[in-house]
């Protein structure tokens, strides 16, 4: 394997000589670099390019396709290309030798699972950071998605099972956290607990899954040993993420890509400064990744972009204009390809001035006036020197790609996907039991004796109007005996009066007998 990967030459009509080739040399090619020019300058065929020297170095190589004609690089250019002409007559003029075709081992991914193979991640290696990035999450909202996590973490100490692996999990703990009583033991434990900002983040969740990124979160998640793997001849694959429909929801995009590089951190050993790169990094449409960046994150994507080459991974980032990139960043990519910048107005005009003050000068040409003035496929390249002295900036044509240019057919992807060693092994989602499972099981529990009490206290009551009905009873005969002895029937009336009467007449009788007697006396 060659110690280089060429990118071009000086034209012969330029500042230089075919013989002014343009190599990158490996062992700085984890020192990151810079490939930037306007919308049709010919980026993303110095990206196949790239890509494809990397593999064929045997360096495992990792680029979003945005556009959808990255993945010609599967299948070798043709010599019926439109192209190939011009092709041709390149190679002759930087002094590359016959031009010859051929593609490079490729594996599709798509976080849809729609045109490669899916690639997904647990809501717990996310982590509350970047899922709050993703969210677009206020500072105090942010404070209630890490108590949730932090929850989660002290449940799985008893609870090994309960982890956050997909949106429902993190849906129903939020849920769960809002509860009266569990609200309230959080608060005193973790911090107040409000539920207005508990209801915005189950909101800004909602958002979430509306944007597709229900298909993301899950399992089997993602082994970055599958990012690294080479081919039996020793040739590095290239992973290609589809992203034509992924790069419609912007945020998600760039912190999927943060994500993987952070992971990518967080896994790989430290090895230093290797021969060759462990993996190379393409992140395309970059600007999106320092869009609307909280000053917390923008420090950490600072400290992973400058820590990250020392696990033997470079880090290339594919943009319009180096301005996107912040000049903390910027100032660690080593390796730099410049196509032609537009400077109609005055903010263009100063961006192509700071884009010209970042190369070392060439004093055959003033590169501030170059930059707007190269062709399509034109760049202004400089490299590493093996010391990691940038060289000084050359006007370059860069090298015609070996691979086909343009988009695959719906066929030939899915033959690449069939043929794919990882054909299988993600395809599939998997739902094992998890916080979700776990919470709703716990309020099934719940719901049952809640129930039973509710009977029992039914039955209580119920009991209980039957003993006070019981006690009731007598004094109800009593009160309605009672009533009766003082309201007679007519008969009772009838034998009462003549009662009364007999016992008159017995009465006046016996008075009668005694009262004569005495007289008679």
């Amino acid at each position: 394997m060659s110690e280089t990967i060429f990118l071009g030459g000086a034209d012969a009509d330029g500042a230089g000589t075919p013989d002014d080739a343009q190599s990158l040399i490996l062992k700085v090619a984890n020192r990151h670099g810079l490939v930037a020019g306007a919308t049709g300058t010919g980026k993303t065929v110095t990206l196949q390019v790239m890509a494809q020297a990397f593999a064929d170095a045997g360096v495992p190589v990792f680029a979003a396709d945005v556009k959808g004609d990255l993945s010609g690089i599967a299948f070798a250019g043709t010599e019926t290309h439109k192209a190939h002409a011009a092709f041709t007559s390149r190679a002759e003029a930087i002094g590359m030798g016959p031009l010859s075709y051929h593609p490079a081992p490729v594996i599709f991914w798509d976080v849809f699972g729609e045109k490669g193979h899916p690639i997904r991640a647990t809501i717990a290696e996310m982590g509350p950071v970047l899922l709050s990035r993703l969210m677009g999450l206020t500072a105090v909202q942010e404070g209630i998605l890490n108590i949730a996590f932090q929850y989660a973490d002290d449940r799985c100490v008893d609870d090994p099972d309960f982890r956050i692996l997909d949106l429902k999990d993190l849906r129903k703990l939020l849920a769960h956290l809002g509860e009266p009583g569990i609200r309230e033991e959080v608060s005193r434990k973790y911090g107040n607990v409000a539920p207005a900002s508990l209801a915005a983040v189950q909101r800004e969740l909602l958002v979430l899954e509306r944007a597709g990124a229900e298909s993301f979160f899950g399992e089997p998640a993602l082994e970055l040993a599958d990012f690294m793997r080479t081919t039996r001849d020793g040739r590095g694959y290239v992973n290609i993420l589809d992203a034509t429909k992924l790069i419609n929801s912007p945020k998600l995009y760039s912190t999927f890509l943060l994500w993987l590089l952070s992971e990518l951190f967080e896994q790989l050993p430290e090895i230093g400064d290797p021969e060759k790169p462990r993996l190379v990094f393409f992140f395309d449409e970059a600007h999106l990744l320092f869009t609307d960046t909280p000053p917390a994150l923008l420090q950490k994507i600072e400290q992973v972009v400058r820590l990250i080459r020392s696990k033997g991974v470079g880090v290339y980032f594919v943009t319009q204009n180096p301005r996107d990139v912040p000049e903390s960043v910027l100032a660690q990519l080593g390796n730099r390809v410049q196509h032609a910048l537009r400077a109609y107005t005055p903010m263009e005009q100063k961006a192509v001035k700071s884009a010209a003050a970042s190369f070392r000068p060439n004093p055959a040409f003033k590169t501030e006036t170059v930059i707007t003035e190269l062709g399509v496929g034109e760049a202004l390249v400089s490299t590493l020197d093996a010391k990691g002295t940038p060289s000084v900036v050359q006007r370059t044509l860069i090298r015609p790609p070996a691979s086909r240019l343009g988009p695959v057919t719906d066929a030939e992807r899915a033959e690449i996907n069939k043929a794919s060693p990882l054909f299988g092994r993600y395809d599939k989602m998997v739902d094992r039991e998890s916080a979700y499972e776990i919470l709703t099981k716990k309020e099934a529990e719940a719901a049952k004796v809640a129930e039973k009490a509710r009977l029992a206290a039914e039955k209580e009551k119920e009991a209980t109007a039957k003993a006070k009905t019981a006690a009731k009873a007598p004094a109800k005969g009593r009160a309605t005996t009672a009533s009766r002895s003082r309201r007679m029937t007519p008969t009772e009336r009838a034998t009462n009066t003549a009662a009364t009467t007999i016992s008159r007449e017995v009465t006046r009788y016996i008075l009668r007998g005694i009262f004569g007697n005495m007289k008679k006396k």
